[in-house]
This record gives structure tokens, C-alpha cells and sequence, in this order.
């Protein structure tokens, strides 16, 4: 499939069916830290990247597989709301399922009254700030010169107020870049003024973007949640498991990988098996050459073989 993906176990989310309305990688930002690796076109100006039928024909053909979701999130290929489809899309999920719909965003384009009104359509939209100034802004998001980070923190300040659903708040903090106590200090104001339902605390967990982008550490995390208020909390790792679907499983693992580097444990607890069979099953893909595993922190995480040298 090429514009649905998973279901992939979710920290925030549970099981995520996602999709992807874009294609690699298109964003208003090429952050440091993102697992999707370098920004290859940077972009303010909203377009249309995929054909909007085969996006439902693939979800029908997904959902028909039965496999237990907690939510169908527009994510991806990069930031989902340059697409003009978003909106549309999500009324045809709609059509299709009763699932809660997320929409995961980096919130720049929440300054666009258009791009508020597609994501009224949502049950939970999930926005990052992960900087409010210039400097630290332009240091962890390498942003589009269009984009202001004050102006996006208003613009969802202002659809929070205006949205039934719930917004959660995403802040990633990168070690020696927004982790002091001046840059939590305007996080903390920011969180203030978007009041969201949650704020959740992250920081590097996949192999980045930029090599050298290092995770905060967990004690560190916990107090900058603890700053940011009593709706903040550390977003912890998913225990999450699928039933096993009707797909072959190795394509269901190449389209996993395809969006991010992931775990045996990811990979496992997606396709409802053990470690030892999901094990093997990537074992026959790295002897293949269609797997690379590559080590961030403690863990060893798989990406496909292209993304070799990235980020180096």
C-alpha cells in the first residue's frame, strides 16, 4: 500500500492505523531529530500530493483485514496539513469507519484559517512546539523562513479555544538545545496560552535526522514535565499489541520501516507476534538487503537499506 500504513504501536495513540496524504519527504520544517530523515522539499504553500480515491480504496481495503485500532491518524511523509486533501480526506474516513481520527502536526501552518477549519473535521489533533524562540526555533526545527514561532503558538492558542476535540501538546527536547531553564520557561508560557487536554514530554528516541542530535536524559525529561505544568507527562513507550491481519507480513514490515526506524519490539507488537518470529522474519530481510539495522542509545533499530548515510 502506498498511502495506509500499520497498524503501528503508538505511545500516545495505542494501536494507529496511518495515512499518509504526502509523499517524501514534504515538510514546513527538516528538524534535527525527526526519524523520517532529511527534508528534501521545504515548503510553506499547500498542495495536492496523492490521489484522494486511492487513499479510501487502500483504508477500506485495510479495515476489511479487521485489524483492532484505537485510531486512523493523518501522519507520514512529512507535515499533513500542506495537503488540501486533509480536510476532505478526513470526512471520507468518516464515510468509511466510526475510529477516532488523529492528526499529528508540527502546527506552522495552524496560522492558516483554512488549515483550521480541515482540522476542526478531527477528533484529536496533536501539534508539536518544540521552541518559542527564533534562535532555539531555528536551531532543533530548521524551519521554512516563512514561519514564526510566537505566531504559531497563537494560531493554536486560538484553535484550541475553538476546537470540540482535544488538543494534545508535543514538545521534544533535545539535549543542549531547548533543555535549559530560559527555553522550558517560555515552553511552560506557551503551554499556558494553547491550554491544551495533555502535554506530552518527548525527546530523541529513533535514530535522527541530524547525527549528534542527543536525546535529554530521563531524570531531566521528568523535570521538565514537572515545569510544564500538572498536564504534562514523559510520553512512555508503547505496550501495545494487534490482532495478526491478513497481509503478508513482510510488505507490512517494509511499509513500517518505510516511515521509521523501528524495534523488534515495534515490529512484533504491530503484527501480534512473538519476538522470536518477528525476529526472524526481519532477519531474512537484512540477509536480503532490503533491512539495515542501525543503534541509537541502547536499542538497534531497522531502516530500509536506502536510508544508508543519511544524516552523516
Amino acid at each position: 500500500m502506498k498511502h495506509v500504513f500499520g497498524p503501528v504501536p503508538s505511545r500516545r495513540l495505542g494501536l494507529s492505523l496511518g495515512i499518509d496524504l504526502l509523499t517524501p519527504k514534504i515538510c514546513t520544517m527538516d528538524c534535527t531529530y525527526c526519524e523520517l530523515g532529511p527534508t528534501t522539499d521545504r515548503r510553506i504553500e499547500r498542495g495536492r500530493f496523492v490521489n484522494l480515491d486511492e487513499v479510501l480504496d487502500e483504508l477500506r481495503t485495510r479495515l476489511a483485514e479487521e485489524p483492532d485500532v484505537d485510531f486512523v491518524t493523518f501522519s507520514g511523509s512529512g507535515e499533513p496539513t500542506l495537503s488540501l486533501d486533509l480536510g476532505p480526506a478526513i470526512d471520507g474516513v468518516r464515510v468509511v469507519t466510526d475510529t477516532r481520527i488523529a492528526v499529528l502536526t508540527n502546527g506552522s501552518l495552524m496560522t492558516d484559517p483554512d488549515v483550521r477549519k480541515a482540522l476542526m473535521r478531527a477528533d484529536v489533533v496533536i501539534p508539536s512546539v518544540d521552541a518559542v524562540s527564533m534562535q532555539a526555533f531555528q536551531r532543533i526545527n530548521r524551519p521554512h523562513p516563512g514561519l514564526d514561532p510566537e505566531a504559531i503558538v497563537e494560531a493554536i492558542a486560538t484553535f484550541t479555544a475553538e476546537f470540540d476535540g482535544e488538543v494534545w501538546l508535543e514538545t521534544v527536547i533535545v539535549r543542549g538545545v531547548n533543555d535549559d531553564l530560559q527555553e522550558v520557561s517560555r515552553l511552560a508560557h506557551a503551554a499556558g496560552l494553547i491550554s491544551p487536554a495533555r502535554i506530552h514530554v518527548n525527546t530523541v528516541v529513533r535514530p535522527p535526522a541530524v547525527a549528534g542530535t542527543e536525546a535529554v536524559g530521563d531524570g531531566r525529561l521528568h523535570e521538565i514535565a514537572e515545569a510544564l505544568g500538572s498536564l504534562a507527562e514523559v510520553v512512555a513507550p508503547p505496550s501495545v499489541q494487534s490482532h495478526q491481519f491478513a497481509a503478508d507480513s513482510v510488505e507490512v514490515i517494509i511499509d513500517m520501516v518505510a516511515r521509521r526506524p523501528v524495534t523488534i519490539g515495534d515490529i512484533a507488537s504491530a503484527l501480534g507476534f512473538s519476538l522470536a518470529e518477528a525476529a526472524k522474519i526481519v532477519g531474512s530481510l537484512l540477509d536480503g538487503k532490503r533491512l539495515e539495522v542501525v543503534r541509537h542509545g541502547d536499542l538497534l533499530y531497522y531502516v530500509p537499506i536506502a536510508r544508508k548515510g543519511e544524516g552523516s
